[in-house]
């Protein structure tokens, strides 16, 4: 098993990789693969709605100028997806939610059905808010959604300062036993046992 966790932060060794890692420890410790991708410093194009990977059955986005298509193809070797941001505004990083968009519209079979969690790193306030429009996402796509004894949510403004948040640090090792529990379960006759779903019917409000 393997979890796929991005960083959402412009900043490689920032605090909310500080985070990240010390779930990744945890969850290597439960014997389950990890990969720490980061986002970089580039820009991410948002979706235009243009329905290309749909209407060609890509399985990727249309546009292959960023990290989007390169992240999807990790999707394929990951059983579960941790995805953390640094707080702006009370908001993720523009660039992450540009770059989930994008994954699980052109390529959502390859996120159904796999535990998610979000992971929000921020100076003081705004955090909740942001976990909140991170887990959205995850709930359209029928991901099961990891939860720890607080909200994912590590606390510090420099670098290296998160580290100094036990509370925070703490939440992290909790979610991931959580999550390596879940996949263990899940994964325990040696394949995925995902539940059978009815077919989609989906409306629109104005006829």
């Amino acid at each position: 098993m393997k979890v796929l966790l991005i960083n959402g932060s412009p900043r490689t060794k920032g605090n909310t990789f500080l985070a990240l890692s010390e779930a990744a420890r945890v969850l290597e410790q439960n014997g389950i693969e990890t990969e720490i991708v980061q986002i970089g410093t580039k820009p991410i194009r948002g979706c235009i709605a243009c329905g290309q990977c749909k209407a060609k059955q890509l399985g990727r986005c249309v546009f292959d100028d960023d990290v989007c298509n390169r992240f999807v193809e990790k999707l394929d070797a990951a059983d579960a997806l941790i995805v953390g941001s640094p707080v702006y505004y009370g908001q993720p990083n523009g660039s992450v939610l540009s770059l989930i968009q994008r994954m699980f519209f052109s390529a959502g079979s390859k996120v159904t059905n796999k535990p998610a969690a979000a992971v929000c790193v921020c100076r003081r306030g705004g955090a909740t808010a942001a976990c909140q429009t991170m887990n959205m996402p995850f709930q359209m796509m029928n991901m099961p959604i990891v939860t720890s004894q607080y909200w994912n949510i590590v606390y510090g403004r420099e670098e290296g300062q998160a580290a100094l948040d036990a509370e925070g640090m703490q939440t992290m090792r909790t979610m991931a036993a959580n999550m390596g529990w879940l996949l263990k379960k899940i994964h325990a006759d040696g394949k995925p046992d995902y539940p059978e779903r009815e077919e989609w019917q989906p409306m629109h409000f104005i006829r």
